[in-house]
């Protein structure tokens, strides 16, 4: 951890981002790029990518952006509460930091930056943000509301968030092992991915690069605990189910799935529990890692992240591995992708799950 000062803490390792240091090419001045706290440049930077990939330009039409955030520009409130009550009157910047810490700022600033406008929605849902921002926009175009959407999820690690899970004695002091018999806890990430969603025919009509499509979608609650999720995962079970019926695919027909895999005693054994009840025998054959082994938990943006990484996976046509894990929880039924592994699929499921209940799944299928 390098961007505060961790040695306070129990855990002091994090998976940072290195932002570029040139501003984003986009409409917004320097000056008014400047003003963005990190984590609203690190969705900045993942919106321009994809508004670039889609071929779209600035429109009148309206566009909505539904993006999913656990503490959005929570690093301004940190700075702003640290000078209003240390030492001195000062008061610069502080409007700057009320201004962007609002929870609309962040999306209205890609808009901006891109020239388009449209409704804005935050999804404030846990660790399940990035997947339920995704599986709404979706919603949104395949019900015929709108022919496009932007969609995604960003978090930026800040103090308070890191304090906070390390007094839980959530965050493991050596790194995140999902799915390991001594697995100790999660590693904090950070990051942005955003997709932008678009009717099929509309796309195919203009010859757009297509990554993939979704499939389907389910989300569910778990009222069992506050912060633990049941014991054998009855709402992860649903909403794999639910997604699995929307795209009209069994378990047997799914080619890689994305667990949502922390490294959490509790977690893991939940969703190796869900996993194997939903999939049945068929479990044996499914390949399935935890990609937050390798780049960290990203809290509201892991969903939209994962979501990536099924993209691409499905595109290259390889599976993305989690790292060794030599001593494997009894509760997999599955094989753990530990390794670079090249593999023809053509389905990919992505689960995602948060404190007080909240659970996500989105099934993407490959366009050939």
């Amino acid at each position: 951890m390098s961007l505060f000062d961790a040695s306070r803490q129990r855990t002091k390792i994090a998976a940072e981002v290195v932002l570029p240091e040139i501003p984003v090419a986009s409409r917004l001045s320097i000056k008014e790029f400047q003003r963005i706290d990190r984590a609203g440049k690190m969705l900045l930077w993942a919106a321009v990518e994809a508004w670039q990939q889609t071929g779209w330009s600035a429109t009148e039409d309206q566009i909505p952006m539904v993006l999913g955030t656990t503490s959005g520009g929570m690093t301004l409130g940190q700075d702003f509460y640290r000078q209003a009550f240390g030492s001195g009157l000062s008061t610069r910047l502080q409007s700057t930091r009320i201004t962007h810490y609002q929870p609309q700022r962040q999306a209205l600033d890609v808009m901006d930056a891109l020239g388009f406008s449209g409704p804005v929605s935050i999804i404030a849902n846990a660790c399940a943000s990035g997947s339920n921002a995704i599986g709404h926009a979706f919603e949104m175009v395949r019900s015929g509301q709108y022919t496009r959407a932007v969609s995604g999820g960003y978090d930026a690690i800040s103090q308070l968030v890191f304090a906070g899970f390390d007094s839980l004695q959530a965050l493991s002091p050596t790194g995140a092992r999902p799915f390991h018999l001594r697995r100790d806890g999660l590693t904090l990430g950070e990051g942005a991915a955003v997709l932008c969603l678009e009717e099929l025919d509309s796309a195919l009509h203009r010859g757009a690069q297509i990554h993939g499509e979704i499939l389907g979608y389910g989300s569910a609650t778990d009222v069992s605990h506050l912060t633990q999720p049941h014991p054998d995962g009855d709402a992860a079970l649903a909403t794999m189910q639910a997604a699995c019926e929307m795209g009209r695919v069994e378990p047997r027909d799914i080619g890689y799935l994305n667990a949502h895999g922390t490294g959490t005693l509790l977690n893991d054994s939940s969703e190796a529990r869900a996993i194997a009840r939903w999939a049945g025998d068929d479990a044996r054959n499914l390949p399935v890692s935890s990609t937050k082994a390798g780049i960290g938990h990203l809290l509201g943006a892991a969903g939209a992240i994962e979501a990536v990484v099924c993209l691409m996976a499905l595109a290259g046509q390889w599976l993305p591995p989690q790292g060794p894990t030599d001593e494997v929880d009894p509760n997999c039924n599955f094989p753990l992708v530990v390794s670079p592994q090249d593999r023809e699929f053509s389905l990919a499921l992505s689960n995602s799950f948060g404190f007080g209940g909240a659970n996500a799944s989105l099934l993407f299928g490959r366009r050939i």
